[in-house]
C-alpha cells in the first residue's frame, strides 16, 4: 500500500460505542496528520533499516517523520496492546484471575503455577513487559464470558479478539486486523495479526491517552508481582531501547518470523511534547536501534537553532 502524498488530508479519529456505551473523543490522537514539516529538521538525514515507520508530534498531529507509513505489515507482540484495551473494559485491576495452566516451568521466574490467583493487572503488568503468550491468551480467556456478555455479538471464545478488531473500527484504523490474542505467526505465510504504522500511531496515542495507567509495566525495567497465595513472577522489560528514553509513557516491542523486529512507543520529550513513535519490520536488534535514532531526532527537534545571519551579518 502507497504513503499518501505530503497534501493528504488529517486522519480523523473519533470514538463512539458499538454497544450504546459512549467514549470521549480524545483530541490527542485526533489529527494523525499525513503532511511533513518543509522546514528543515533532525529528521532529513534520518535513516532506519525499518520497513515504515512513523513519528507524530501528538499534540499537533504533525507528522515528524515516516517511511512507507502505509505499508500494512505483520504486527506480532504489538498485538498485546489492543488486547489490554479490550479486556481492561471488563477486567478491573483488581479482579482475580486464576491460572488454568502452568505458564513456564518450574524454576522460571516468570512461573504463573496452576490453581494460582492473580489481580487481573498484575497479569497484564507481567504479560505486557515479558511479551507474554501464555499471559495474552489466560487475559482472552479470563475477559470472554464477560466481553460477551457486554456485546452479545461476540463468539464464545473469540470475545477479546472479536473486541479487538470492533475497535479498529471505532478509533478508525482501516488497515489493522487481529486474528489471534498474542500477535504470534498463525503459520509460516500468515500473521497472527496486520496493520500499518499509521494504524499502530493512532492505536498507541489513544491507548496511551486512555488507559495509560494499564500500560505502566511497560515504562519499568522490571516488572515483579505477587499472587494472592505469595508466589512471586519477575520479568525484565523486553524494551532494550528503554534507556533511550527516560520519559517513556506506552511501549511494547514484537517480534516474529514474518513481522522481523517491530518496536511502538509514546514519550515526552524534555521540552514536554508527547510524540509517538513506530518501527516495523526491522531486525531483532534493529528495532532497538532505529528507535534510538528516532527519539534523537525528536528531541532534536526541540532544540533551539542559531539565528541565521542576513546578508549584512545581522543575525
Amino acid at each position: 500500500m502507497c504513503a499518501f502524498g505530503t497534501s493528504a488530508v488529517l486522519t480523523a479519529l473519533y470514538l463512539s460505542s458499538t454497544a450504546g456505551q459512549p467514549q470521549p473523543v480524545l483530541a490527542a490522537a485526533a489529527a494523525i496528520a499525513t503532511t511533513t514539516s518543509p522546514t528543515p529538521s533532525p529528521f532529513d538525514t534520518v535513516s532506519v533499516a525499518a520497513k515504515s515507520a512513523i513519528v507524530i508530534d501528538t499534540a499537533t498531529g504533525r507528522v515528524l517523520y515516516e517511511k512507507d507509513a502505509d505499508l500494512q505489515w505483520p504486527l506480532a507482540s504489538l498485538t498485546k496492546v489492543p488486547l489490554v484495551l479490550a479486556v481492561a473494559e471488563v477486567l478491573k485491576p483488581s479482579d482475580i484471575i486464576v491460572i488454568p495452566y502452568d505458564t513456564k516451568p518450574l524454576g522460571s521466574p516468570q512461573r504463573m503455577a496452576y490453581g494460582t490467583r492473580w489481580h487481573a493487572q498484575d497479569v497484564i503488568d507481567l504479560t505486557l513487559a515479558a511479551s507474554s503468550n501464555e499471559g495474552a491468551d489466560i487475559l482472552a480467556a479470563a475477559a470472554d464470558a464477560a466481553l460477551m456478555e457486554r456485546y452479545p455479538q461476540a463468539p464464545q471464545g473469540g470475545a477479546a479478539v472479536w473486541r479487538m478488531n470492533a475497535l479498529t473500527r471505532t478509533i478508525n484504523l482501516p488497515h489493522t486486523y487481529f486474528l489471534n490474542p498474542t500477535g504470534l505467526d498463525e503459520s509460516t505465510t500468515q500473521s497472527g495479526a496486520y496493520g500499518t504504522a499509521r494504524d499502530m500511531a493512532t492505536l498507541f496515542t489513544y491507548a496511551a491517552a486512555t488507559m495509560p495507567e494499564r500500560f505502566g509495566a511497560t515504562a519499568r525495567p522490571s516488572v515483579s508481582v505477587t499472587s494472592l497465595e505469595g508466589d512471586t513472577a519477575t520479568a525484565v522489560n523486553t524494551d532494550e531501547a528503554l534507556d533511550a528514553v527516560p520519559r517513556l509513557i506506552l511501549g511494547k516491542t514484537g517480534y516474529t518470523d514474518l513481522a522481523g523486529g517491530n518496536l511502538a512507543i509514546v514519550f515526552r520529550t524534555t521540552d514536554g511534547r508527547t510524540v509517538t513513535a513506530i518501527v516495523l519490520g526491522s531486525t531483532q536488534q534493529g528495532r532497538f536501534s532505529d528507535m534510538r535514532t528516532l527519539v534523537q531526532a525528536a528531541e532534536d527537534v526541540a532544540r533551539p537553532r542559531p539565528l541565521e545571519q542576513d546578508a549584512s551579518g545581522v543575525q
